[in-house]
């Protein structure tokens, strides 16, 4: 019998996107399982108690500190002075000018001193630290090394900033493979002003010569881009773990209720597509989606949820754009009332989308890039991707078409829309799949597993 663990996770925030879901709900499930679990953020949003955060402000200078606690109250408060805002955030900054100066000429800041005390933060020690996506404004990267020392880390990239100069995604660049320089791209996130992204890469390679860690991704395709980066000599052992997602609240349900809710037609075909800012998020394909819908052959209805943006009709569709939705249980019922979940992306190291909306019982069309193409099996079809293997209507998972093709991903959903029995097939068998590998308790018994190998002492009773 082994004993509990305790597990301290680091990530940028307990609320956001796929890697910050990713992290807060590995620890609920571990605390679900009997282990101490802890998240440590760079910003918190809930009144958590197993939720730290990471108290940098609190640690800098007391000119800096009495400055951040005005801006608090101000922004907390009626705002009702203009430009004051910006007035205190000004004078707060002549107490960190060299903060200030790095981000103008573009370097890296690691400017985070609450990280050395990250042990600290849970009141017992942890036998294992998971840190995730590590930009994002609240973690010096220079503690990595220690930390890795001091107890058995592991990290999960759910993206490849730390492999590069500056960016997160280089999409068709590649000079992040000979130490960056001369950047094509300073806007892709996280941008910089300046192109610093040769020193940067400099950096971040020092620091990885000095770290141990344990690497994961969620998707080979990711894992092989690492092992080629900068941070291949700071790997000790790496394993490809997927993404799970918590079965129990993403599951097939009634979708004439999910529709009364929602206020959408019963009689509607409802094609549905998760990414916030995805007018602007650049590794989303927003032209190929606007492409894809306005090819669509049949009247239907586009629900985009993460970009708050006037109603608009393309073509035979109608695309209302609806805000980011944090809450799972809100987002299960647009899986629900969707016929179709629409993926188009340059990009995407795995998709949690795409599980939740097959976790629902709701067919996928998507990009074949990335990771995508690892937990989507597509169908064979005319338009399936010539260099992915393709599978026959029983096995498939989805329809995958390839990257930026409007025609195929266009011919997909009308593929769809005409056949509600394919549909029906693929939303079910797409759902059993994810239950039987892509499950959130799956995925954390897999990280469990691995926990206990790198602390021995973790296996005595």
């Amino acid at each position: 019998m082994s004993r509990p663990l305790s597990i301290l996770q680091v990530s940028p925030s307990d609320t956001g996107g796929g890697a910050e879901r990713s992290a807060l709900t590995l620890c609920e499930m571990y605390r679900q399982m009997g282990h101490e679990s802890w998240l440590a953020v760079g910003a918190k949003s809930d009144d958590s108690a197993h939720v730290f955060e990471v108290p940098n402000d609190g640690s800098r200078n007391a000119w800096v500190r009495w400055w951040s606690e005005s801006l608090a109250r101000h922004d907390a408060g009626a705002k009702k002075v203009r430009g004051a805002g910006r007035a205190m955030r000004a004078l707060r900054d002549l107490g960190q000018l060299h903060r200030v100066v790095r981000g103008e000429l573009g370097i890296d800041d690691f400017d985070y001193p609450a990280t050395r005390d990250l042990l600290q933060l849970p009141p017992s020690p942890p036998d294992v630290v998971h840190v995730h996506n590590l930009h994002g404004g609240y973690f010096d990267l220079r503690e990595l090394a220690t930390l890795s020392h001091q107890v058995p880390t592991i990290l999960s990239l759910h993206d490849a900033w730390l492999a590069s100069g500056h960016c997160a995604f280089s999409l068709d660049c590649e000079r992040w493979t000979i130490g960056c320089g001369q950047c094509p791209d300073l806007s892709l996130y996280p941008a910089v002003k300046r192109d610093a992204t040769a020193h940067n890469h400099r950096v971040k390679r020092d620091i990885m010569r000095k770290s141990r860690l344990c690497v994961t991704t969620p998707s080979q395709w990711l894992m092989d881009r690492i092992e080629r980066s900068l941070v291949a000599p700071a790997i000790h052992e790496s394993r490809v773990i997927p993404n799970g997602i918590d079965t129990t609240v993403f599951s097939p349900g009634d979708r004439d209720a999910a529709r009364a809710t929602l206020g959408i037609p019963g009689n509607a075909r409802v094609l549905l597509t998760v990414a916030r800012d995805i007018a602007t998020n650049p590794w989303k394909d927003f032209a190929t989606l606007r492409a894809t819908v306005a090819k669509v052959t049949q009247e239907a209805l586009l629900l985009v949820i993460g970009d708050d943006r006037p109603p608009e009709q393309i073509g035979r569709v109608q695309v209302k754009y609806i805000a980011f939705e944090h809450d799972p249980q809100a987002l299960v019922r647009y899986y629900r009332a969707a016929d179709i979940y629409v993926h188009a992306a340059k990009v995407e190291s795995f998709g949690n989308v795409m599980l939740e909306a097959r976790a629902c019982a709701t067919p996928v069309v998507a990009t074949s890039t990335g990771g995508i193409p690892e937990h989507v099996r597509g169908l064979a079809w005319p338009g399936a991707p010539q260099d992915q293997h393709s599978f026959e209507p029983a096995e498939a998972t989805g329809v995958l078409t390839p990257v930026a093709d409007s025609d195929a991903m266009a011919a997909a959903i009308d593929l769809l829309l005409r056949t509600p029995d394919l549909r029906a097939q693929l939303g079910d068998t797409g759902m059993h799949d994810v239950r039987s590998r892509f499950s959130l308790q799956l995925q954390a018994t897999r990280f469990l597993d691995w926990y206990r190998e790198l602390c021995p002492e973790s296996r005595k009773p």
